[in-house]
């Protein structure tokens, strides 16, 4: 503890540059994907081909991936940028398919109701297939985001900061304490993230919410009522 306690101030630099490597890659993921998802949802040729390339490019090992892309890039080893496309590359693996199915999880009636009342395919979309899609895409970015957060400890390994320094320092001086700081750190970055976009998930889809407590409210009503056999 006392070790902690003597390099918060490292502890919170190297938070930062982690933070600043993953919040690129979640973001873009989501843009990237979406479009890419809606495709797939309409396309069972797209699906196949985006769902496969996907599966592919997340079997490629971490350290693997971050040492290729200076090599297609023209970078060099240690500019962040590397493992920002890195994980890019992983977050849109993992998206394609949330997305995918978020879109195909629409029902195909709503989407034939909407067209029956004048929507243009544009106003379909943002009106009617994107928000339905919304708690399933949610439910995806908050894997991203956790898987992300994850694989930047790899960056460490080719001598880019971050939180993974704890984990190659602590683990070449024998020092647990602080790898553990490490550890602790990934999770708590990690639970931050998921309670940031639980929250925009909850402000930005106000209806799902009320779906679910009108789910649960439905669910109590049809519970039976004990009773004591007194009047």
């Amino acid at each position: 503890m006392a070790w902690v306690l003597d390099h918060l101030d490292l502890v919170w630099s190297l938070t930062l540059t982690h933070v600043g490597l993953c919040v690129p890659p979640i973001v873009l993921g989501f843009v990237i994907s979406v479009p890419l998802g809606y495709w797939a949802s309409r396309s069972s040729a797209a699906r196949s081909v985006l769902l496969t390339a996907g599966n592919i490019a997340y079997t490629i090992p971490g350290i693997a991936l971050v040492v290729l892309v200076p090599v297609v890039l023209g970078l060099p080893i240690l500019n962040p940028l590397n493992v920002v496309v890195a994980l890019l590359l992983y977050a849109v693996a993992i998206m394609v398919r949330s997305a995918a199915d978020a879109f195909a999880s629409v029902a195909a009636e709503v989407r034939q109701s909407a067209t029956a009342q004048g929507f243009a395919a544009t106003q379909l979309f943002w009106r009617v297939e994107l928000p339905l899609a919304g708690p399933v895409l949610l439910a995806g970015v908050r894997v991203v985001s956790v898987s992300t957060i994850s694989l930047a400890t790899v960056a460490a390994l080719v001598g880019i900061p971050s939180l993974g320094s704890f984990f190659t320092d602590g683990f070449q001086r024998n020092f647990a304490v602080e790898t553990l700081t490490g550890l602790v750190a990934v999770l708590v970055v990690a639970a931050v993230f998921d309670l940031i976009l639980g929250g925009l998930g909850r402000l930005l889809m106000p209806w799902n919410r009320r779906r679910r407590l009108s789910s649960s409210a439905a669910k109590a009503l049809s519970q039976p009522i004990p009773t004591t056999g007194r009047f």
